[in-house]
């Protein structure tokens, strides 16, 4: 299929949109890649996704697929000649969708809850997220069954709903100066996190620290309502 039959509107902070353009790539889909700036949101976003009017939205043909889970399960059905990136067990698929539910509504609404908060008021969510760590190593034991990702082999479902955070990750562990992926707690994420990332579907695409550490700031003063500090 030609570039332009596949476009995707996102953003490059988004771990969101990030999600898509690591499963179009392990697909090796050929796609444009559209970036909003929400000062205005497009005419196109939100022709696409009038219900949420939020990115990421794959279009497909004059098709728009719209949230960044059903886009991954999407890319995954509409393009069967690559790697599949759901399991085939029925068991083992239900068990990566609970854990990507976990990480959108529980465990990532925390991280970014640390960028409206500062000193003491971080330690209580900081602990929330270390426990949450820990529960996804052991997750990463059951779902790996001894291989390099939560998806086997290759990068999964699970191993895109969790490594789109990674950048954010690194974001929240400099501002607070503590460490989630810790080589003593969690060994096996830790070198996770390096196989991700060094991964060809994602190397390339994955945000820089720096630069999202700068976004982060503008981001944290707006939710307190200051200027962001240099």
């Amino acid at each position: 299929m030609a570039k332009n039959d596949v476009k995707l509107l996102g953003a490059w902070p988004s771990p969101y949109a990030l999600r898509a353009r690591i499963a179009l790539n392990i697909k090796s889909v050929k796609y444009e890649f559209l970036e909003e700036t929400f000062a205005p949101k497009s005419e196109l976003l939100l022709k696409s996704n009038p219900v949420y009017k939020k990115i990421p939205v794959l279009i497909h043909g004059d098709k728009p697929i719209c949230e960044s889970l059903v886009i991954v399960q999407y890319i995954d059905e509409a393009w069967t000649s690559g790697p599949s990136i759901l399991p085939s067990d029925p068991c083992d698929r239900a068990i990566h969708r609970f854990w990507a539910v976990y990480l959108d509504e529980t465990w990532f609404p925390t991280m970014r809850g640390l960028l409206a908060v500062q000193g003491e008021e971080r330690k209580p969510l900081m602990d929330q997220l270390s426990e949450g760590i820990v529960l996804l190593e052991e997750a990463f034991g059951k779902c790996s069954k001894g291989k390099a990702f939560f998806g086997g082999d290759g990068i999964g479902y699970l191993d895109i709903a969790f490594g789109c955070f990674l950048g954010w990750l690194r974001v929240a562990e400099k501002i607070t100066g503590l460490k989630l992926l810790d080589e003593a707690k969690t060994p096996r994420l830790v070198k996770w996190a390096e196989s991700f990332c060094a991964d060809a579907a994602v190397k390339g695409i994955m945000p820089e620290t720096d630069k999202l550490l700068e976004f982060a700031k503008v981001l944290a003063a707006k939710m307190r309502g200051a200027p962001p500090k240099n």
